[in-house]
């Protein structure tokens, strides 16, 4: 099983591209939020189609699950054929309980909570465009950063494969960080 980890595209569609070369072959694709529009405080990230990513998404031939962000709008649902899924998406696959959240309207200790009462082994988030891979007791839980805007230095997504979670630098192919989950 392969699965890849992206959040805060915010419509570049080169950088959601750059970031589908990890795992050509992934089972599953999930996104913490803000697929299509930069927002009002980001720049306009290199390579920025909101058009062009929708229908590269809708093109996928790969189920692609997305948790809503703040720059999510009812507007991108029109043009995307995959719901974009709020408050959270939560997702089981070969026994692994996974839930993503964006994480702007939910704190860590509120997701732990939820992580604990639901039995949740990952939990995904997003909106810091800073990334994060760590343990807390059985649940682990990771940010994969930003694709196309980082605010940490490298462009970056994660990936799932024979339980190991690595983050991933999409410029150079880096692996940042990994765990066992």
């Amino acid at each position: 099983m392969k699965i890849i980890l992206i959040s805060d595209i915010h419509g570049s569609v080169t950088a959601f591209r750059k970031s589908l070369q990890f795992a050509p072959s992934c089972d599953l694709i999930l996104n913490a939020g803000d697929v299509l529009y930069h927002g009002p405080r980001n720049p306009i990230p290199d390579g920025y189609n909101p058009k062009e990513l929708a229908e590269t998404i809708n093109e996928l031939n790969v189920p692609f699950i997305c948790a809503a962000g703040n720059c999510d709008a009812a507007v991108d649902q029109a043009v995307l054929s995959i719901p974009i899924q709020a408050p959270y998406a939560f997702v089981c696959i070969e026994n692994l309980r996974i839930l993503v959240s964006h994480g702007h309207e939910t704190s860590d200790d509120e997701l732990f909570d939820l992580a604990q009462k639901w039995k949740i082994d990952l939990v995904v988030t997003g909106h810091t465009h800073v990334k994060r891979l760590e343990k807390k007791g059985e649940i682990t839980f990771i940010n994969p950063g930003s694709c196309s805007l980082p605010k940490d230095g490298s462009p970056s997504i994660a990936l799932i494969e024979d339980s190991i979670i690595k983050l991933i630098n999409i410029d150079n192919g880096e692996i940042i960080k990994s765990l066992e989950i």
